[in-house]
C-alpha cells in the first residue's frame, strides 16, 4: 500500500483528479464488488487528499496585486480565498 501512496504523491493534480473521477464514476455505477468498491474508495480518499494538499500550496503561492490611490500597482498582498 505504501507504494500506491507514493504513487499517489507523484502525480499531478490533473492525473490525481481524473483518477478520482474514475472512481467515483465506478462506484456510482454500482458493478464493483464490495471489496473493490472499500479499495476504490480508500483509493479515492488519498486522491481526495492529496488534491486538496496541491491546492492548498498553490492557494499560498497566490499573491494579491495591490493598487496605489493612482491606480498604479503599489505591490502584491498575500491572497485571501474569501
Amino acid at each position: 500500500m505504501s507504494d500506491q501512496r507514493q504513487d499517489i504523491q507523484q502525480l499531478s493534480f490533473e492525473a490525481a483528479l481524473k483518477r478520482l473521477e474514475e472512481i467515483v464514476r465506478k462506484l456510482e455505477s454500482g458493478e464493483t464488488s464490495l471489496d473493490e468498491s472499500i479499495e476504490l474508495y480508500a483509493e479515492g480518499d488519498r486522491l481526495k487528499q492529496q488534491c486538496e494538499a496541491r491546492l492548498q500550496a498553490a492557494q499560498a503561492k497566490i499573491e494579491k496585486i495591490q493598487f496605489g490611490r493612482d491606480g498604479q500597482p503599489a505591490g502584491t498582498a498575500p491572497f485571501d480565498g474569501d
